[in-house]
C-alpha cells in the first residue's frame, strides 16, 4: 500500500498490507493472550498505559511530523492533537481504577450482592484518519485498561501513525499478544467483520457505520459507532462582541482543514446582527493562510483525500446554482496537493447540498433567521445529531433552543470541543453508544451480578 503526502502528492512510504490469513493469525494471537492480560490487576494495566502517555510526549516531534505528512493538517495542530490525546489518557489513568472496581450493593442480610466488571474479550477498533490519536485513544486505551485484547485498524490515510501507536504501546509494556494492528483498506476491515469478535468500535462515516452494524448484528455483540454530523451554530442578536463570535465560528469551520466530525457545518444568524457577522467572518477568513502544512503560520493545510476536493467544489457549485452567493473562496488552489480555498456562501437554504450534506471541509453556508424559533427548527432539520452551538449573552435564552435539539452535545458560547469528562455520543445518523467520561470507561466492560449467600 502506497502512502501519499496529500500536500505534495509524493510517496512517503510503501507498507505491506495484511491478507485474510495474516488477519486471522493476529486474531488468534490476541485471543490467546487476552485472558492473561485480563488477569493482571487493573492497577498494573494502568501503569503500563502511563508509560505510553509519557512516550507520546517524548517522541512528539516524530509523531507530529508523521501525522502532518500523511494527513495534511497544519503541524501545530498535530502537536495540539497529541496534547489532547495525552489529556484524555490522563483522564483514563486517573479514573479507571475507580470505575472498574467491584461495587457492593448489599452488604448485610441473608444474601449479599455485588457487581463485578469484566472485559468484553477481543474487540475491533476500526479507527479514523482525521484525528487518529484522539479518536483512537477514546477506544483502545479504555479497552486495554479494561482487560480487553484489541485488533486495531487505522485508516489507510493514517497508517504510519497507527504503526507508531503500536510501536509505543509495545515499548510501554503492552504485550504483542494483546494489541495487533491490521494494515489495509476496505478488505482488511471486511475481514475483521468476519471474525468472531466480542465488540466492534468504529469511527467514520454514516454509510460505513450502518454497513458495519448490519454486518455484525447477528453476532449480538456491542457495536459502537461514532459517525459524522452536520453541526449547526446559531448566533443570537444579543451577542456583545460580534468579531469574537465570528472568529470562534470560523475556527469551528476550518480547524483541522474542516475535517472534524463536530466541525461547524452550517451557521444561522439572527437578522439584527447578520450583516455585521458576515462582514467580520469574511474579513477574518481572508486572512487565513492556506499552504504548506509543515510551515509555521499555516492555518489550513491539504485535504487528506483527493476525492474530497471535488466533493466540496460540487457543494459550493450547487449552492450558487440554486441562488446562493459565494462571498469568498471555494476554488482549488493552484499548486500541488489537495488544497481548497475556504469558502462562505450566503443566501442559502435547505434545498442546497451545502446545508444538508456533511461537508467535511473548510466550507460553510450562512443563513439569516428572524427568530429563535426559526433557528431551532432549521438546526433540527437534519438526519444527524452530534453537536449544536448557540452564541448568546443569555444562557437561559440559549438553553431554550438547546433543549429542543436532538444532539448528543450542545455548546453555549463555544463549539467544536470535546472534554474527556463528558460523554461523547451521537444521535440519529451520528452514531450509537459513547466514549469518554466514566461511561466511556465502562463501555469496554460488562457487568456480572453476584448473589452471595453464606
Amino acid at each position: 500500500m502506497t502512502i501519499i503526502n496529500p500536500a505534495t502528492e509524493e510517496i512517503i512510504q510503501e507498507v505491506k498490507e495484511d491478507t485474510e490469513a495474516t488477519v486471522h493469525e493476529k486474531y488468534q494471537q490476541v485471543k490467546g493472550g487476552q485472558s492473561s492480560w485480563a488477569a493482571r490487576p487493573v492497577e498494573e494495566r494502568v501503569g503500563i498505559i502511563a508509560k505510553f502517555y509519557d512516550a507520546l510526549d517524548a517522541e512528539k516531534e516524530t509523531l507530529a511530523t508523521t501525522l502532518t505528512a500523511e494527513t495534511g493538517k497544519p503541524l501545530q495542530q498535530s502537536y495540539n492533537e497529541l496534547n489532547g490525546a495525552r489529556a484524555r489518557i490522563k483522564f483514563f489513568l486517573d479514573n479507571s481504577v475507580r470505575w472498574l472496581a467491584e461495587e457492593w450493593v448489599t452488604t448485610e442480610g441473608a444474601t449479599r450482592e455485588k457487581i463485578v466488571y469484566e472485559p468484553l474479550g477481543v474487540i475491533a477498533n476500526i479507527s479514523a484518519w482525521n484525528y487518529p490519536y484522539l479518536v483512537g485513544v477514546n477506544v483502545f486505551i479504555p479497552a486495554l485498561i479494561g482487560g480487553n485484547g484489541v485488533m486495531y485498524k487505522p485508516s489507510e490515510y493514517s497508517t504510519l501513525t497507527g504503526l507508531h501507536i503500536q510501536r509505543l504501546l509495545y515499548r510501554s509494556g503492552v504485550p504483542e499478544a494483546i494489541f495487533q494492528v491490521v494494515i489495509g483498506r476496505g478488505a482488511a476491515g471486511e475481514w475483521l467483520l468476519q471474525l468472531p469478535l466480542d465488540g466492534y468500535f468504529f469511527t467514520g462515516s454514516y454509510r460505513t457505520g450502518r454497513y458495519i452494524a448490519e454486518k455484525v448484528a447477528s453476532k449480538l455483540v456491542p457495536c459502537q459507532l461514532e459517525l459524522g454530523g452536520k453541526d449547526p451554530l446559531y448566533v443570537m442578536d444579543d451577542v456583545e462582541d460580534i468579531d469574537k463570535v465570528a472568529a470562534a465560528a470560523l475556527e469551528g469551520v476550518v480547524y483541522n482543514n474542516g475535517q472534524s466530525c463536530c466541525a461547524v457545518e452550517r451557521i444561522y444568524v439572527q437578522e439584527g446582527v447578520y450583516d455585521a457577522f458576515v462582514a467580520s467572518y469574511v474579513e477574518q477568513m481572508k486572512k487565513m493562510v492556506v499552504g504548506d502544512p509543515m510551515a509555521a503560520g499555516t492555518d489550513i493545510g491539504a485535504l487528506t483525500r483527493p476525492g474530497q476536493l471535488d466533493f466540496l467544489l460540487d457543494q459550493v457549485k450547487d449552492a450558487v446554482a440554486k441562488g446562493g452567493k459565494l462571498l469568498y473562496g471555494g476554488q482549488k488552489v493552484n499548486r500541488k496537493g489537495y488544497f481548497i480555498e475556504p469558502a462562505v456562501v450566503v443566501g442559502v437554504d435547505h434545498g442546497m447540498k451545502l446545508m444538508t450534506e456533511e461537508s467535511f471541509g473548510p466550507v460553510v453556508g450562512i443563513q439569516k433567521v428572524s427568530s429563535d424559533k426559526e433557528a431551532a427548527q432549521l438546526m433540527a432539520d437534519t438526519e444527524y445529531g452530534l453537536t449544536a452551538a448557540v452564541y448568546s449573552k443569555s444562557f437561559d435564552r440559549a438553553e431554550q433552543v438547546m433543549k429542543e435539539l436532538n444532539t448528543g452535545t450542545v455548546y453555549w458560547n463555544c463549539c467544536d470541543r470535546v472534554s474527556a469528562g463528558l460523554p461523547w455520543s451521537g444521535r440519529k445518523h451520528s452514531g450509537l453508544g459513547m466514549t469518554l467520561s466514566y461511561q466511556g470507561i465502562r463501555a469496554f466492560v460488562q457487568p456480572k451480578a453476584y448473589h452471595i449467600r453464606p
